[in-house]
């Protein structure tokens, strides 16, 4: 089957996915909210593209590997925004961006 071979991307998509919902939540309620914007404006990019991109694969399309680029690029934008924050959910939001941009950058040849 196709997707066991990129199982280990599909994988790290979904769990980025979940991150990033997470994130944005819990970015909703914090006191300063305005200040986190950015940060829930890249977390929903983030998990619609990470779990658009586990589709693909999970499929087999032909487009997979283009989509991952992009995914990779956007999870290295929503890592690096929320890098910039000392909160939990933030710092583990961009570490699970991390390891999906590296899983999507292996899997498109980027």
């Amino acid at each position: 089957m196709m997707h066991q071979q990129f199982q280990e991307c599909i994988d790290a998509c979904n769990a980025c996915a979940d991150a990033c919902d997470h994130c944005s939540a819990a970015c909703l309620q914090e006191e300063h909210v305005q200040a986190m914007a950015r940060c829930i404006e890249l977390d929903m990019d983030c998990a619609q593209i990470c779990r658009l991109s586990a589709a693909y694969m999970a499929r087999g399309s032909e487009f997979a590997a283009a989509l991952c680029r992009l995914c990779a690029d956007i999870c290295r934008a929503c890592a690096d925004e929320c890098g910039k924050h000392k909160m939990d959910h933030c710092r583990e939001c961009a570490a699970a961006c991390r390891r999906c941009a590296d899983a999507c950058a292996r899997m498109s040849g980027a």
